[in-house]
């Protein structure tokens, strides 16, 4: 499977340099955490760009309204990764929405004070330039696979990519926890919650997968890969 990852499968963990207690012995005052609860809108757009985002717990959705209310599901986020930074190298305001999945902790820094740290701490510096990097060859990804895969293909590549990123090594299975639903799959993949669920529903037949709300079991990683060749 490819290393790469795409754009909803973000997993950078800036717990090493992003840290909110480092970053609050810097200046305790103007570094702020806060609980969302589920369904709860962190930000939305139009909302000025000024706050970088860190998730100590929890799980967040970046997502855009479509001209048909169709929601587009851009990214989900778990704990240790930052969404926001965008305000880092654009003045303006929010083009998207920041939606918590669940109960979820973040520590909200203000971009001044990112800016501020950057000269002295080269560590930080990399860090922010890697993720700009990473995301923009995450969405070169996602493009290609809109482009050049099927519904099917999508579907399946996503399940192995959830795998690569999220998932658990339980003997000779891997295990995702915290499974989406399959209208947020079909959000991401662009695809609909019907063809996911057929797709899923197909996979476990083969006993290939199982699955449940609250997670999903991967049985055979190579069997899953084995139905990109034949999707």
């Amino acid at each position: 499977m490819s290393n790469s990852g795409i754009w909803f499968l973000q997993n950078i963990d800036a717990t090493e340099i992003f840290c909110p207690t480092k970053m609050a012995h810097h200046d305790g005052d103007k570094h702020n955490q806060r609980v969302f609860k589920k369904g709860e809108s962190i930000y939305l757009p139009e909302d000025e760009a000024n706050k970088i985002y860190f998730i100590q717990q929890g799980r967040v959705k970046i997502r855009s309204q479509g001209g048909d209310d169709k929601e587009i599901i851009k990214a989900v986020l778990g704990k240790g990764e930052i969404f926001g930074e965008m305000a880092l190298i654009k003045d303006d305001v929010r083009r998207d929405q920041a939606v918590a999945m669940e109960e979820t902790s973040l520590c909200i820094v203000d971009k001044d004070d990112i800016n501020s740290l950057m000269p002295s701490r080269n560590g930080l510096q990399n860090f922010f330039l890697n993720l700009f990097g990473a995301r923009i060859l995450e969405m070169e990804n996602r493009l290609e696979s809109l482009v050049f895969k099927d519904s099917r293909s999508r579907i399946v590549h996503f399940l192995l990519e959830l795998a690569d990123k999220k998932g658990e090594a339980v003997g000779f299975e891997t295990v995702v926890r915290k499974f989406l639903t399959h209208q947020e799959i079909a959000n991401l993949t662009a695809t609909s919650r019907q063809t996911v669920t057929t797709v899923l529903n197909d996979l476990r037949n083969k006993e290939i997968i199982k699955f449940d709300r609250r997670r999903l079991l991967i049985r055979s990683l190579e069997k899953l890969e084995h139905e990109l060749q034949v999707a």
